[in-house]
């Protein structure tokens, strides 16, 4: 996220934890070597989906509604939505407190997962990251959002 403009979204710090979490949710090496060894710093799979929805209430309502704000355009909502949809009903079928192979281990896991990775790659290209860049730790998120 370093070259992520910081002047031309309203919410920018909102888009960053929303980045960071699809970030996250949309990269199944990172869930390997992070999440399910438990590396410290990057959080778990319920910390992503906190961020992807703790200030947004995207588990309420469309991205639409933040189009302007948090979200460029039309199509980056649409594929957020995507993505918040299928991870939540991931969640709320396996329970917040799951350890993470229980995730990953879910049917629905690579659907989410795919529909992450669309979403994380349009937002990142709107903001000229790099795609396959890998997922910044939650301690660089918090320096990065608290700086500007």
């Amino acid at each position: 996220m370093g070259r992520m403009p910081l002047n031309d979204m309203p919410w920018w710090r909102w888009r960053s934890n929303v980045r960071s979490a699809l970030h996250m949710l949309s990269d199944p090496v990172f869930q390997q070597e992070c999440w399910v060894a438990g590396r410290p710093g990057y959080g778990d799979v319920t910390d992503a989906v906190y961020r992807l929805v703790e200030d947004t209430w995207l588990d309420n309502w469309s991205a639409e509604k933040y189009v302007g704000t948090i979200f460029r355009d039309a199509h980056e909502a649409a594929l957020v939505d995507a993505a918040v949809l299928r991870v939540l009903r991931i969640l709320h079928e396996v329970g917040a407190d799951a350890p993470a192979a229980v995730y990953l281990g879910h049917p629905g896991w690579p659907e989410a997962v795919r529909a992450a990775r669309e979403a994380h790659v349009r937002l990142a290209t709107n903001d000229g990251d790099d795609v396959d860049a890998p997922p910044r730790s939650l301690d660089v998120l918090a320096i990065y959002t608290r700086s500007r």
